[in-house]
């Protein structure tokens, strides 16, 4: 059996971390090995246990969530590989996960998300694939819109038709809503991303929505 997914829980308000770390806990491939109630705090457990996942709040006393991601994915200590981090919210449209996530956070969770969705969410994130909730992430960034950047050289390096899966995973479809609509099978969807993913730099599906909406692609 593999070793559980490593998570460290940072929210200022100590019996919402009670509830999340019981919920985490009682699953035998999820584990608990960090708390931290704000983002200064955050930073040296994390740096102290090393997860796989962080679930950060934004909004916190002494340093905000946002200072505290910026800082621990910029940090060397990590060798390139820094854990995946999952911003805490209670809006949907939330100006503050938008700048997030453009930080090259792996997404968003709202804090009143079912004990099931934010269970999935964790699991996603540390496979890798950081498809939470990828369509309310294009919402998110529709609702928030930066001016256009100009598009990269890399771009004109897709296939025509990674080129196509690009634009459906930019409106937030999944792998199985794209190999339908494409007539394709989700392997090759799958394979598809991740050579798109890998041609442009990005890490993630959430990179791959911040990335169109940011060049006027989406």
């Amino acid at each position: 059996m593999s070793a559980p997914v490593r998570v460290v829980l940072v929210d200022d308000q100590a019996l919402f971390r009670a509830g999340i770390r019981m919920l985490v806990d009682s699953q035998p491939d999820l584990e608990v090995v960090g708390e931290a109630s704000d983002g200064r705090e955050a930073i040296g457990v994390v740096r102290g246990t090393r997860p796989d996942v962080v679930l950060m709040d934004i909004r916190m006393p002494v340093m905000d969530g946002l200072t505290a991601t910026a800082a621990l994915l910029d940090d060397p200590v990590f060798d390139g590989s820094p854990p995946r981090i999952v911003m805490l919210t209670t809006f949907d449209l939330d100006e503050a996960a938008a700048r997030a996530i453009r930080q090259g956070a792996s997404g968003f969770l709202l804090k009143d998300a079912d004990p099931e969705f934010l269970l999935a969410a964790i699991r996603t994130v540390h496979a890798g694939s950081a498809v939470i909730a990828a369509a309310a992430t294009t919402q998110l960034f529709a609702h928030f819109a930066e001016p256009v950047q100009a598009v990269p050289p890399q771009f004109a390096s897709l296939t025509d038709r990674e080129k196509e899966i690009f634009a459906l995973a930019a409106r937030g479809l999944s792998n199985a809503e794209i190999a339908g609509r494409e007539f394709l099978s989700e392997a090759t969807v799958k394979t598809h991303i991740s050579r798109i993913l890998a041609k442009l730099g990005l890490r993630d599906r959430v990179q791959l929505v911040v990335f169109a909406f940011e060049h006027g692609l989406a």
